[in-house]
């Protein structure tokens, strides 16, 4: 990837989209384009902090492991999402591990020479900030799912995220949520078992809520769902 495709590229994202050609070149002066094969990681929990990423192409998941091996998923991040979330104007070691679920290509910017971009261009520090801003907030919201919400309506709130952000929505209204993740991926993503989501995807299928084709994928209407958590 040359210097103008790579520009092309960060130009698409929202954080840099209204940047003018010469800002574009500074970020893409600091810019490194390369590839994780899967089941790699892009860094491990506790790793000093040196890079932020950019997807290109491919998935990745971070999730984080406590003493005892027991895995949490924070998120299935995707093309044109980046990562980490924190690590911009503090010190440290990632909160999380990075592992590429597809061969990936990322963009890979140091940490230092990006928090000089942000501080040269006080409109993109902004506009990380908000970027932060809605994580936080996104994150708030899943606590206090855990917190306030009881297993069942749990499954289904994660199912209308996933839904949201990697289902495919079809005319009908209901949405096709691909199997690229398994009822153990689902647990970890609110920490419970993989038992306690097969018997509750099991007892949604029962009462007509998903259909699950002979691929796996599911069907649903998000809409249906929400109704059963008001």
């Amino acid at each position: 990837m040359n210097s103008n495709q790579l520009k092309e590229f960060l130009a698409k994202y929202s954080l840099f989209k209204d940047l003018d050609d010469m800002e574009l070149t500074r970020v893409a002066e600091i810019s490194i384009l390369r590839k994780w094969e899967k089941n790699s990681h892009v860094f491990l929990q506790g790793d000093t902090l040196e890079n932020v990423y950019f997807i290109l192409d491919g998935k990745v998941k971070i999730y984080k492991s406590d003493i005892n091996g027991r895995e949490q998923i924070v998120a299935i991040l995707k093309n044109g999402e980046m990562f980490p979330h924190i690590g911009f104007f503090r010190k440290g070691g990632y909160p999380a591990f990075a592992e590429v679920l597809e061969t990936s290509d990322l963009v890979v910017i140091p940490i230092a020479l990006f928090e000089k971009v942000l501080i040269e261009n006080p409109h993109l520090s902004i506009k990380v900030f908000k970027v932060l801003g809605e994580k936080i907030v996104d994150l708030q919201d899943r606590l206090e799912e855990q917190i306030l919400n009881n297993t069942y309506e749990q499954i289904i709130k994660l199912l209308i995220r996933l839904a949201d952000k990697h289902g495919e929505t079809l005319e009908d209204g209901r949405v096709c949520l691909k199997p690229e993740f398994t009822n153990r991926d689902l647990a970890n993503m609110i920490g419970t078992t993989r038992e306690t989501v097969s018997r509750t995807l099991t007892k949604m299928k029962k009462d007509e809520l998903l259909v699950m084709d002979g691929t796996h994928n599911l069907f649903f209407d998000p809409r249906a769902l929400l109704k059963e958590i008001l």
